[in-house]
């Protein structure tokens, strides 16, 4: 690639088309930007700065240049190629009709790329006018904004569903003590026991629904606090300790440090704790103990606190392992009756532990118990 005062003729037409300068074919027009420093920069220059896939083609559509990011995303494109060609989707057929035969100055379409990863672009083309005969193609990367949709969309469709199963229970229920049970003593308390069963499991949903809302709408971590992480961790077993004992559980602490300093939110970080205990004492409660500790860790460029919670229940498939931590993902533990739980507790240690600049980290064997390890930044 050329640049400075040798150009190619199509980098000064699209500089003087940023200037405002006018093209061989162009009459009048005002005067653009004629700072000194935009002088000696080329089209190329230009181009390269722009961060999402830019392509210049001329009237036969046949591609003059790519910047960096086009090159990257668009594999096998070559100066003088055709780009209907490379690009044969309908929608990128019907843009370079639209563009070229002058139907429209611009023209922007939805365009999927599938390979080598399926990406989302709305792409734009328009004229550079003023004689040049040269067009650009833009491309602006959609993923991520159709992936919270479709995560969005599948947020909703699960909570519903989570909400509907109790409420047809209840309701079912109710129709029953209204109707057939109504002079039943021993069906009214049973049902009554179970009625009260689901409502608390809806309230909890709710409480976990709230608590993820509340997290996603305040992402950063507000500076200067610290946190003493053995004291909460204590206060979490200390609280959590009838639970333990309920499901015949022995906790094992094994601190190696009687104080450890992190910058964080106490109440954030004690749920945290409290979901990954919680669910050592559902899901752990065949292995009889669940030990937690409190180390340093010295892995990462960083030093970090470690906090492990390991249970000997019956473990996690590695399949699930990159899952769990989604928005109501569950796994059939495989034996006993199914647990209690609304599939959001990983899914809230997740977002807290990203507002803390922490990662938590899973280590399981099926048959051999699993360990979660929340690795925190010392203060």
């Amino acid at each position: 690639m050329s640049a400075g005062n040798d150009r190619r003729p199509w980098a000064a037409a699209v500089l003087d088309w940023l200037r405002g300068k006018p093209g061989p074919a162009a009459s009048g027009g005002s005067r653009g930007i004629e700072a000194p420093q935009l002088q000696s920069l080329s089209g190329e220059y230009l181009a390269a700065a722009v961060t999402d896939p830019l392509l210049v083609f001329d009237g036969n559509a046949t591609l003059v240049h790519a910047n960096a990011a086009a090159l990257a995303a668009f594999g096998g494109i070559v100066e003088g190629m055709a780009l209907p060609l490379r690009f044969r989707a309908p929608e990128m057929q019907a843009l370079f009709d639209a563009v070229l035969t002058g139907a429209k100055a611009s023209h922007t379409v939805d365009y999927t790329e599938k390979l080598p990863v399926e990406r989302s672009y709305r792409a734009s083309a328009s004229s550079v006018g003023r004689g040049t005969g040269l067009y650009v193609l833009l491309f602006k990367d959609q993923s991520e904004a159709r992936r919270i949709d479709r995560m969005r969309a599948d947020f909703i469709a699960n909570a519903s569903h989570e909400l509907r199963t109790p409420l047809a229970s209840i309701t079912g229920f109710i129709e029953t003590l209204r109707g057939p049970a109504r002079n039943d003593a021993a069906a009214r308390d049973k049902f009554l026991a179970i009625m009260q069963e689901q409502t608390t499991r809806m309230a909890r949903l709710i409480d976990d629904l709230l608590s993820l809302s509340r997290l996603e709408m305040k992402p950063y971590l507000a500076p200067g606090a610290e946190v003493d992480v053995v004291k909460v961790v204590n206060d979490v077993l200390d609280s959590l300790a009838p639970l333990a004992s309920e499901n015949g559980l022995v906790i094992e602490r094994r601190f190696t440090e009687e104080t450890a300093s992190v910058p964080g939110d106490r109440n954030e970080l004690f749920q945290v704790f409290e979901n990954l205990f919680e669910n050592a004492c559902k899901y752990g409660q065949d292995g009889d103990r669940v030990i937690v500790s409190i180390d340093r860790g010295h892995e990462g460029p960083t030093p970090t606190i470690d906090v492990t919670v390991r249970d000997f229940g019956p473990g996690i498939a590695e399949e699930h392992i990159p899952r769990i931590t989604e928005r109501f993902y569950r796994v059939d533990p495989g034996s006993g009756a199914p647990r209690k739980g609304t599939g959001l507790g990983l899914a809230i240690v997740k977002h807290i532990l990203t507002r803390h600049n922490a990662r938590l980290t899973i280590a399981s064997e099926p048959g051999k118990g699993a360990a979660f390890t929340v690795h925190l930044p010392a203060a």
